[in-house]
């Protein structure tokens, strides 16, 4: 690693490696290698038919051919005696970037190649078109399989993206020379698993910037890559770069193919290009790729080598396009593998022309405030000084965005985070969406979706936002059922969210943010329908065909409403109708019947025929009221439980049901029954009684009968503590219903203080489990309420003569608890 280090060092230092020569613009980082999401695969073009060969065939092939060390100044003498310039990057690096224009500047090649897949020769021209803006991405995906799919992403400052715009601008010719998507998406297959393949010995694979880094004595590879690159000043953009090539020639000979054999046969792809390039234009070519390719570019090897790396490797049938990407997406922390830090930050610094620092705490101070933190040009001033000072002190070429976020928050932020926060969230990484021209090419589905989102004015954003919509409005309507066919299909744009509270159906409030990955959703569901409302009918009728539940069933005649899909309601229906007549658990139907009462009330404000289902919904509930207490005799706990749930799901729904009133007779009877059998499990008997209670179809001498009966001596503890649970426990909302309802209290407590001393001490426990499921404002208002006696709610509320309330404090009751107190506490003696 001698070589290696010396060339980090002479990087650091800025001096150049080799006189004369115009510099190779090497890069570094995560993904130094490749670059982006899917970077493997092979072309077509010279390369023969896919057969399908072993992993180990692949890994053997590519270990054959040695990656032979480059001397120093190999590459830029390749330049220099009338050869290729070779351009390594690092691929989302401004200061990369720079060195490639200003090397394109200085040579005006004939053809430019990009590293990229192979298709992507028929999309370039669009690069150019006015309405294409970065950041943007490279869309490959299998025609058969369309989730098979891979992005590679550009933005502003990647310089493939300025290579393409450069040679586009000038009339030179584009050509994208790695392996193509064809290949790189049956990276699937077994075949192309690098698995856990040995680099010189070991299992490691490096991250060449954080050697380099290391070589140059520093912790940090973010930190000495914007000190080599992207800090320089306004002298040659180049002058690092070719030091930092014979580097990345030194790794090579150490590491060999580090820890990725893959890129020896993309390599190998690449010099085929690289030749036919040659044949055609000479020597005015140009090559930008990752700057660990390098090496591999500029050694010699023969044709016959090359392509036998590339025999046989499989390969599926693809489709490409260009889509909008987003600055978030390009960050490192979204898992994107040749991600960066900060590309807000990196943006800022390709498109500043100048005081890039002042132009940056500028940017900050709007933004801070437009969130209403008082920032003054007194605040900016001084944050661009401390920058600058921090910078000298740390021994940096220019300030970087370690100093200037800790100025920001020093000075602007005043040392809280939380502002840094949102200074983080929105311009370090920043949440620019690209867009793409209307005539990329895409699936006839996107092309649909793309003419509703500008017919409905919903621009897809980064940014996530929420949006309100009243469904009696005919636009708000359209957008409603835009929305659900698309989660219907799988196309998770929008997500319903809480919106203002209220009783009435006609208003829904959703949460939107378009990520790209959406994309790729929106070209598998293509396989639907080449119109949403076509590709969502098709899928709901899939559904109904392939479900075996209910309850699924139920919910998807639920979203066949809510999104506006009559035509697929038919097919639902006879699903729905089937699965009923066939299935015989009651807990089934009663879980089915709330999604059936719920889109009852879509008819009038959507518009919408419920017929059918109304039908339908009306034989499950007689089916439910039939056969409910039979299927809650001999529950276990967790059962029952979950039949309680059911119970009230059932009973907030029948009230919409048709014919609710004779429904509600029945109902009530059904509930009377569970609360009267002594086999029915006791939190159902206590649930059924509350309900009767609350619908006040008993009285409180009855209520207070039945609570006698199930805390009666004989009574099983674990039964009377259930009971009291399903009657009154926090999951029943029993909590605030006894602050506001002292006829309940009062029942209550006349059991309590009426339950004999022996049997008290038993139940105390289980008691004491149901009521701490009350929050404890509840818990304490209670206590007061108890502590005051009866009425102390207002002379409306009051209730004479409840047994254990007293209009004041029982000393005799309360000094009970001393000795208890003087236990705990250890205190020998208690005022």
């Amino acid at each position: 690693m001698t070589a290696a280090a010396t060339a980090a060092q002479d990087a650091a230092a800025g001096r150049d490696a080799g006189p004369g020569c115009p510099g190779i613009a090497a890069a570094a980082g995560p993904d130094i290698a490749g670059p982006d999401i899917a970077e493997t695969g092979v072309p077509e073009t010279g390369v023969p038919e896919a057969g399908g060969i072993g992993a180990s065939g692949v890994t053997a092939a590519a270990a054959a051919v040695p990656v032979a060390p480059v001397r120093p100044g190999a590459a830029c003498a390749a330049r220099v005696g009338g050869g290729p310039l070779v351009l390594g990057v690092r691929h989302h690096g401004p200061g990369s970037a720079r060195g490639v224009r200003a090397a394109l500047d200085a040579e005006k090649p004939a053809v430019v190649l990009v590293e990229g897949p192979a298709e992507a020769d028929a999309l370039v021209a669009l690069a150019g078109d006015p309405g294409m803006r970065p950041p943007v991405a490279l869309l490959a995906h299998a025609v058969d399989d369309p989730g098979r799919a891979s992005f590679w992403p550009m933005a502003e400052f990647s310089p493939e993206w300025v290579a393409i715009r450069w040679a586009l601008d000038r009339g030179a010719a584009v050509r994208f020379i790695d392996l193509p998507a064809a290949h790189t998406l049956a990276a699937a297959d077994p075949t192309w698993d690098d698995g856990e393949d040995e680099v010189s010995g070991s299992g490691l694979r490096i991250d060449p910037v954080a050697e380099l880094a290391g070589a140059a004595g520093y912790e940090d590879a973010e930190r000495w890559w914007e000190d080599v690159v992207e800090l320089r000043g306004d002298g040659d953009p180049t002058a690092p770069f070719v030091a930092l090539a014979e580097a990345m020639g030194a790794l090579r000979e150490a590491y060999g193919h580090g820890g990725h054999p893959r890129d020896l046969v993309r390599e190998a792809y690449m010099r085929l290009q690289l030749r036919a390039a040659r044949k055609e234009f000479g020597d005015a070519v140009a090559v930008v790729c990752g700057a660990w390719h390098v090496p591999a570019l500029t050694r010699k090897t023969t044709v016959t080598a090359d392509r036998a790396l590339l025999k046989g490797l499989p390969k599926v049938k693809t489709e490409m396009t260009w889509v909008p990407w987003t600055h978030r997406r390009l960050a490192r922390r979204s898992g994107y593998g040749a991600g960066i830090d900060a590309p807000g930050w990196y943006g800022h610094l390709f498109a500043a022309p100048d005081r890039p620092v002042e132009r940056w705490m500028t940017k900050v101070a709007g933004l801070l405030r437009a969130e209403d933190h008082p920032v003054s040009p007194a605040h900016v001033i001084e944050a661009v000084r401390l920058a600058e000072a921090l910078a000298a002190l740390r021994g940096r070429p220019a300030p970087g965005l370690d100093e200037t976020t800790d100025a920001v928050r020093a000075v602007l932020c005043e040392g809280s985070d939380v502002p840094l926060d949102l200074v983080r969230d929105r311009l370090v990484v920043g949440d620019v969406l690209g867009e793409v021209p209307a005539d990329a090419p895409a699936v006839p589905l996107q092309r649909d979706l793309t003419r509703r989102q500008r017919t409905l004015r919903l621009k897809p954003e980064a940014t996530e936002r929420d949006l309100e919509l009243d469904l009696r409005k005919e636009t708000d309507g359209d957008r409603s059922r835009l929305l659900h066919r698309l989660r219907l299909l799988g196309v998770g744009w929008g997500e319903r969210a809480a919106g203002r509270a209220g009783t009435g159906t006609f208003r829904e409030t959703w949460r939107l943010r378009w990520e790209p990955e959406l994309h790729v959703r929106v070209a598998e569901a293509g396989v639907w329908g080449t119109t949403v409302e076509a590709a969502a009918t098709a899928r709901a009728r899939s559904r109904a065909l392939a479900a075996t539940a209910l309850a699924d069933v139920t919910a998807l005649a639920e979203h066949c409403l809510l999104a506006g899909l009559g035509d697929a309601l038919p097919a639902v229906m006879r699903a729905l109708a089937d699965r009923a007549a066939l299935d015989t658990d009651v807990a089934h139907l009663a879980q089915a019947l709330p999604s059936l009462a719920r889109s009852l009330r879509y008819g009038d404000v959507r518009g919408t025929d419920t017929a059918a289902l109304a039908e339908v919904a009306a034989g499950l509930a007689e089916r439910i009221c039939v056969g409910l207490p039979p299927a809650c005799a001999g529950l276990d706990a967790d059962a029952a439980t979950a039949m309680r749930e059911r119970i009230d799901e059932v009973h907030q729904v029948l009230g919409l049901l048709p014919g609710a009133d004779e429904l509600t007779v029945r109902w009530t009877g059904v509930l009377r029954r569970l609360a009267d059998l002594d086999r029915i499990p006791g939190v159902l008997r206590g649930r059924a009684a509350r309900l009767l209670l609350d619908e006040e179809r008993i009285g409180d001498d009855e209520a207070a009968l039945l609570m006698s009966r199930a805390l009666s001596p004989g009574t099983p503890p674990a039964d009377a503590a259930a009971w009291i649970d399903g009657f009154a426990g926090g999951a029943s909302g029993g909590g605030l219903l006894l602050v506001h309802d002292e006829r309940l209290l009062g029942l209550l407590d006349a059991w309590l203080t009426g339950v004999p001393a022996e049997a008290f001490t038993d139940a105390l426990p289980l008691l004491r489990r149901t009521f701490s499921g009350y929050e404890a404002g509840v818990r304490r208002t209670l206590g007061e309420l108890v502590a005051r006696g009866p009425g102390s709610a207002g002379p409306a509320h009051s209730v004479p003569g409840v047994p254990g309330f007293a209009p004041t404090l029982d000393r005799e009751r309360a000094d009970a608890v001393l000795p208890l107190l003087h236990l705990v506490l250890g205190s020998e003696a208690l005022e």
